[in-house]
């Protein structure tokens, strides 16, 4: 029996110290829908750098009251998570070159904060999309794989078989 979808919606500060509640929020609506424990720990990863990417992009002028939407879909088959501001139109493009390659004369802080954020997520999620009108808003879909074997990344079950 297929339903429809149900939405999780989260208004918060766009502070640092808000960034892990939305990841516990979640880690809490994926591990309910049964995802597995290292799929969790990525949409916590993902959900984490978009959240930073607000709190450290999005808001310049303090009396802007920064705040992010964060929404949660829940499908039967996956999870969409949607990160947004209303940090006023940025170029998507210029966003997204952060993604290149990463050039060693770059200081650390840049990287963690920058377009290592966004690389990071679109390695992590399965499907992600970027829209910029009125303020950055970060679509990130991740599937949920139900009673399948645990595939590691070099194709070896990870299920142990003891006698």
């Amino acid at each position: 029996m297929a339903h429809t979808s149900d939405h999780i919606e989260m208004k918060v500060p766009a502070k640092p110290e808000y960034v892990g509640v939305v990841r516990l929020t979640v880690s809490g609506i994926a591990n309910r829908l049964g995802y597995s424990y290292d799929d969790i720990e990525d949409i916590k990863i993902a959900v984490a750098e978009a959240c930073t990417n607000v709190v450290n992009h999005a808001y310049e002028d303090p009396e802007d009251d920064p705040l992010m939407m964060i929404n949660c879909g829940v499908f039967d088959d996956r999870l969409e998570l949607i990160v947004a501001d209303k940090g006023g139109a940025i170029n998507i493009e210029d966003l997204k070159q952060g993604n290149g390659p990463v050039s060693s004369d770059q200081p650390i802080e840049e990287l963690k904060e920058g377009g290592l954020g966004l690389f990071l997520i679109e390695t992590l999620m399965d499907k992600v999309e970027i829209t910029g009108d009125s303020g950055v808003m970060i679509v990130m879909t991740k599937f949920l794989q139900r009673d399948e074997v645990e595939q590691s990344d070099n194709g070896i079950s990870e299920q142990i078989t003891e006698q």
